[in-house]
Order: structure tokens, then C-alpha cells, then sequence
């Protein structure tokens, strides 16, 4: 099952972002081909202000365990974390799904 996360951040929480960011790139590496693509998100001024993440999960149970270990939530980094299902058609323009 795929989710699409979009995770925003607190008020002035760049510098706690900065800081916490190698830790959420390694838990995010440890997730393998979990993580279909994953960036984020920019204000007007270029300067990071949330996340977006598509994951593939067997089921929300096991994706909430996984936010559970983010480090960003751990942190405090995010202050509104929206998770949707989705239906992951293309990927780098081929077909991958119905």
C-alpha cells in the first residue's frame, strides 16, 4: 500500500532541521525501496519549510511505526503531518501501476 506524507514545519525550525537532517537521511536509507521518492518542500526564498515522502508499506500500521522512529517528528521538526493513501501510477515517466 503506498502513502504520500507531507510533513510541515514548525515555526523558525530550520537551524533544529539543519541539525536533525543526517539523522532523518540515515533512517530514511535503512527503508530501502520503502521510500518511492522523497524531497523537501521550499519556501518563496528557496529555504526548506516541510517534507513530502511517498512510501510503500504493507499496510498504515507499519508506516506509523516507521513515524514513530522519524527523527524529525522525534524532534519536533514538524508540526502537521498529513499522511494520504495513493495510488503510485508513474515514476520517472514509466507506467508502474493501474
Amino acid at each position: 500500500m503506498q502513502f504520500v506524507v507531507t510533513a510541515y514545519d514548525g515555526e523558525n525550525m530550520l537551524d533544529r532541521r539543519m541539525a536533525v537532517r543526517p539523522r532523518h537521511l540515515e533512517n530514511m536509507s535503512a527503508l530501502g525501496k520503502k521510500v518511492v521518492c522523497a524531497g523537501g518542500m521550499l519556501d518563496e526564498n528557496g529555504k526548506p519549510k516541510g517534507s513530502v515522502m511517498v512510501f510503500n508499506f504493507e499496510s498504515r500500521e507499519e508506516l506509523d511505526a516507521y513515524l514513530k522512529t522519524e527523527p524529525y517528528i522525534q524532534e519536533q521538526v514538524w508540526a502537521d503531518v498529513r499522511v494520504e493513501p495513493i495510488n503510485v501510477v508513474v515514476v520517472n515517466g514509466e507506467k508502474v501501476g493501474k
